[in-house]
């Protein structure tokens, strides 16, 4: 079951098109809204599987908030707009369908055939997409009043700190505007620089896309991490949105591991599972940097490297979009420098040549 939040301006549209996916099996709509910053809201809220967006909307037009949504908070999102003219730059600025709504005297069933066809055909891709929700949120009787376990990374991988391998490795976890922050932060990085591991919250099918433009903004070889790549100096990799992204050593190699298990801390990828991964296995000589996003996905795991030696590092709440992760890391006493994101290349540079610890 895949769920939709509908957003549109129009009382009678919404509902509308509430009724008619609801009567597509595999779909269900979870919540409506009327602009931009109710969707918003919405989407914090009810973290639904894909989004239906109208161009013409008041406040802030359906475009704007499109890119908006690709930029801070990517998910599928189909736009289905009277504007039919926009239907190819729509795809442009990060939709994955669109969907004209009736004109000229179209019969509702028509506009019903379509809408159930769009959505059908991108299922393929939101397997891919999206998390499994758990079953309070997806069920068509769901109790509103459950409560989503939570699981502990020990429950994933368990906690063998190692005091030091003399191995340098930057471990990066970001969520909501982690997007835009990373590109900022890759595009002032030099080659040559210790291997990188990116946990980004982030949908697959735009993990590989983000991957490829963090490559084409910066000087570091960055690519979606896949089973058993060797780390090199000059790389990065970034976690695939339906896999955790660990570290391994082999021999005198250092490799990726992938891990399809249960969402820990409420993510997969999780900011947690790398951290821990990597104070295992690389342990002190490793740096850990906490970026903007909501929740505290990478908490339990900086702290944990914190006091194994690791030299942790938060962005402050001034240059962050959402002051969640980082806030919820400092609080535990788990963050050695708190850092603007105009620094953080920098103090990684630093670390790379010893300057930081």
């Amino acid at each position: 079951m895949y769920t939709v939040l509908v957003i549109d301006d129009s009382p009678s549209m919404r509902r509308i098109i509430k009724d008619m996916i609801n009567e597509i099996d595999e779909f269900e709509v979870i919540s409506m809204a009327v602009d931009a910053f109710d969707a918003r809201e919405k989407i914090k809220q009810y973290e639904p599987d894909i989004v239906t967006i109208d161009i013409n909307m008041p406040k802030m037009n359906g475009v704007v908030f499109l890119r908006n949504l690709m930029r801070l908070h990517p998910m599928p999102a189909v736009v289905i707009s009277g504007e039919s003219v926009r239907g190819n730059d729509i795809f442009d600025d990060g939709a994955v369908g669109f969907i004209p709504k009736p004109e000229g005297g179209e019969s509702m069933i028509s506009f019903q055939k379509r809408i159930k066809e769009t959505l059908l055909n991108l299922t393929f891709l939101l397997k891919r997409y999206t998390l499994k929700k758990p079953k309070a949120l997806v069920s068509k009787t769901k109790n509103t009043n459950a409560v989503e376990y939570k699981i502990h990374p020990d429950e994933v991988i368990p906690s063998t700190p190692t005091r030091g391998s003399g191995y340098k490795l930057i471990a990066i976890g970001s969520s909501t505007g982690g997007v835009e922050s990373l590109l900022k932060v890759f595009q002032n990085l030099p080659e040559n620089l210790p291997p990188i591991l990116i946990s980004q919250h982030i949908p697959y099918g735009f993990s590989n896309s983000f991957a490829h433009r963090l490559n084409d903004n910066s000087n570091v070889n960055v690519q979606e991490a896949k089973d058993g790549m060797l780390l090199e100096r000059g790389h990065a990799y970034l976690a695939p949105g339906n896999m955790h992204l660990t570290v391994v050593k082999n021999g005198l190699e250092y490799k990726t591991k992938l891990l399809d298990t249960k969402k820990v801390s409420q993510h997969k990828p999780s900011v947690d599972v790398l951290y821990r991964s990597v104070n295992n296995v690389i342990g002190s000589s490793a740096m850990a940097i906490i970026m903007t996003g909501m929740g505290d996905d990478g908490t339990i795991g900086m702290k944990d490297m914190f006091n194994n030696n690791v030299y942790t590092v938060a962005q402050n709440e001034i240059s962050c979009v959402v002051f969640g992760m980082p806030a919820k890391a400092i609080k535990a006493g788990a963050v050695k420098d708190i850092v603007h994101l105009d620094d953080i290349a920098q103090y990684i540079i630093d670390y790379s040549m010893g300057k930081r610890r």
